[in-house]
């Protein structure tokens, strides 16, 4: 008794119009490639946003840059302001040597601070 095949059951080997039949190796090769094309889609994806993260970056350095020139300059302004102010009082060159003399005790008292907090992370790294 011979089995016809019928809508449920299509013939495997080229049976039906509608159904196709792959062999193992086309399967296996269609996967390679739509694999390959994701990866290059994601490695392309990736560099857009590696782009995307050094332009941010660049941009930040350079509005930081800026402000730290501008800050510096600020400064300036800030101790040409004070001799001017203490030049009054003082003579020009006894102002000068003032504001110097106290520029030099903050930089300093600053650089011993940053010194200090070095050697205690020296202290609490080491073994």
């Amino acid at each position: 008794m011979a089995v016809t095949p019928n809508a449920e059951q299509p013939e495997l080997n080229g049976g039906e119009e509608g159904t196709r039949t792959e062999s193992v190796r086309d399967v296996f090769s269609r996967l390679y490639a739509d694999g390959r094309a994701y990866a290059a889609a994601e490695a392309d994806r990736q560099k857009l946003r590696l782009s995307l993260v050094g332009i941010g970056v660049r941009n930040a350095a350079v509005l930081g840059l800026v402000a730290l020139m501008l800050a510096f300059a600020s400064i300036v302004a800030l101790l040409v302001g004070l001799i001017i102010a203490l030049s009054r009082h003082l003579e020009p060159l006894w102002a000068t040597l003032i504001v110097t003399g106290g520029g030099l005790a903050v930089t300093i008292a600053l650089l011993l601070l940053a010194k200090g907090c070095i050697t205690r992370m020296k202290k609490a790294i080491t073994p």
